[in-house]
């Protein structure tokens, strides 16, 4: 009886334990605080539960085995700016991103126009600094050819209108209209059509509200393209309550599946609102920060500088939310438990959003605060941001503005701009994004732009002040553990470890050693979220 019972304990030790994935033969970046590189990684129930050499899959047995051949491995990537619902609603909008002059932009309203027969046309990309004739267009073509028809067109920075007189006179905007934080731009005493900024904010109140297919339409989209990319978590910059709780009743209902990071829209009933209830955070969703528009952007010139802008006379841009509102909604945050993040661009409006955190946080010890874009900073204000204020930029933004970024601010000031490597070294981590669909959603641009400092056609072939680009370990890092630590999600996501979430994506190629030509033209694999497969290449 005794040999008996030490034949069953040997069977017993013998068997290997059931899960529900095991992926191995891989080169597996970790992003562990060693940044070690594993072979091998173990799912079950939606979590890593062993990450290790090949050797470690002798204890495991799945019907599910991936041999990845080699390729490399990352932690699901993580944007931590994005506008994940408007990048769905483009796919019904008029794409003017192509777009290179004002010929074009009436051109391709037009053929819109006549195969949609959409009571508005709606559109969004065009970008005068890619036009022959770089001044703000005037909106005389469009009511030509659109007398009756309102036509409202997005700046492709989201930060500018051009519209059309009919719809000037549906949302009652006249040559004496004012708005505080935004422009209304004229010639000779006459509108152009362009709204700068808070300006916009009077047309959007005549744009029809999509319908509940649409958004749900718009959101899957949004999640498809991700997906593609190998984002498994985006940080939608900007939502409304109503959006957020669309978001969550998706989510629980199996239809949304990626992980959303959402932070509120600046609508003082929406922030109290969360401010009464305290976060919100699933499995999929977390709900914990307050998104807050300090300024403009520099392409529209509503960028807030301290002194004014190269190319147009004693003009310093806008400030689109007081400071004193600005101030006030930091010390009313700061004793709660959600996070400000205030959109920055200008070295003005970086350096009073940067006073107002270091005033509003002097006895906290970990808010994780944020500053998103911060483009331009005054060097004497670098030693503002410090391990409490996270500097969340978008390395595209460099490579696609350094083109004119110059003839705005002129050469001394464009050199102290877009410092990754500066804001990293004082604050000690750095979130990446893109700001999609403004920029180009994949990641691997991200990434490239950090670190080669060069846009997708290679230029400029030396980089763009290479002096601030990150190391290759740090901007993986700001793809993945930074954007999960910059989220306060760090203990579920951002690495390859055991406990965390099996988010994770495949590439064809190797982001920390392959030439620079092959990591712009790197391809995803593979995306899994949870360890479920969700989007492939390659696997089935």
């Amino acid at each position: 009886m005794k040999n008996f019972f030490l034949f069953i304990a040997i069977i017993l030790c013998s068997c290997s334990q059931r899960v529900d994935l095991i992926v191995h033969n891989a080169k597996i970046y970790t992003a562990d605080s060693d940044f070690s590189i594993k072979s091998s990684l173990i799912v079950k129930d939606g979590v890593f539960i062993d990450v290790g050499g090949d050797d470690i899959i002798k204890k495991y047995s799945s019907q599910n085995v991936i041999d990845a051949q080699g390729l490399s491995i990352y932690p699901g990537f993580i944007d931590s700016h994005s506008h994940f619902h408007n990048l769905g609603y483009l796919k019904n909008q008029l794409d003017l991103t192509s777009t290179k002059s004002l010929s074009d932009v009436i051109d391709a309203a037009k053929k819109y126009d006549s195969e949609r027969k959409p009571d508005f046309i709606i559109g969004r990309g065009w970008d005068q600094n890619d036009w022959a004739n770089k001044s703000f267009p005037t909106n005389a073509e469009l009511n030509k050819n659109f007398p009756d028809k309102p036509v409202i067109l997005r700046r492709i920075d989201g930060h500018a209108y051009l519209v059309n007189d009919a719809a000037l006179k549906l949302a009652n905007i006249t040559s004496s209209s004012k708005i505080e934080g935004g422009e209304f731009l004229k010639r000779r005493g006459r509108l152009t059509g362009v709204l700068i900024d808070n300006a916009m904010r009077l047309i959007d109140d005549i744009i029809p509200e999509p319908s509940m297919e649409e958004t749900v339409s718009a959101l899957l989209a949004a999640q498809e393209a991700s997906f593609e990319n190998g984002l498994t978590t985006v940080s939608d910059a900007g939502i409304s309550k109503k959006q957020i709780m669309l978001i969550d009743s998706l989510q629980k209902q199996g239809i949304l599946d990626i992980r959303i990071y959402a932070m509120i829209s600046n609508n003082e009933e929406d922030v109290d609102y969360f401010i009464e209830n305290g976060p919100m955070k699933t499995p999929k969703l977390n709900v914990r920060s307050v998104k807050v528009y300090a300024d403009g952007a520099l392409g529209s010139r509503g960028a807030s500088l301290i002194n004014s802008y190269s190319d147009r006379r004693n003009h310093f841009g806008l400030m689109r939310t007081s400071i004193d509102s600005i101030q006030r909604l930091a010390l009313k945050l700061a004793g709660t438990k959600l996070q400000m993040n205030t959109h920055a661009i200008g070295d003005n409006a970086n350096r009073i959003v940067l006073n107002a955190y270091k005033d509003a946080l002097y006895n906290y010890r970990d808010p994780r605060w944020r500053i998103e874009h911060a483009q331009v900073i005054h060097p004497d204000d670098y030693d503002l941001f410090n391990p409490k204020i996270i500097p969340s930029v978008q390395p595209t933004h460099a490579t696609s503005d350094m083109y004119w970024l110059y003839d705005r601010v002129g050469k001394n000031r464009g050199e102290y701009s877009y410092a990754w490597a500066d804001l990293y070294e004082k604050s000690g981590i750095i979130a990446l994004g893109t700001d999609f669909p403004v920029e180009d959603i994949s990641p691997i641009m991200t990434f490239y732009a950090a670190t080669v400092r060069k846009d997708s056609d290679g230029y400029p072939e030396d980089g763009f002040q290479m002096e601030n680009a990150l190391g290759r370990g740090d901007a993986l890092l700001g793809m993945t553990y930074f954007g999960a630590y910059a989220n306060f999600e760090e203990k579920e996501k951002g690495s390859i470890e055991p406990g965390k979430f099996a988010d994770f994506i495949i590439l064809d190629t190797d982001l920390i050693t392959d030439i620079d030509f092959r990591v712009k033209n790197a391809k995803v694999v593979a995306t899994f979220l949870d360890g479920v497969l969700v989007f492939s290449r390659r696997f089935n």
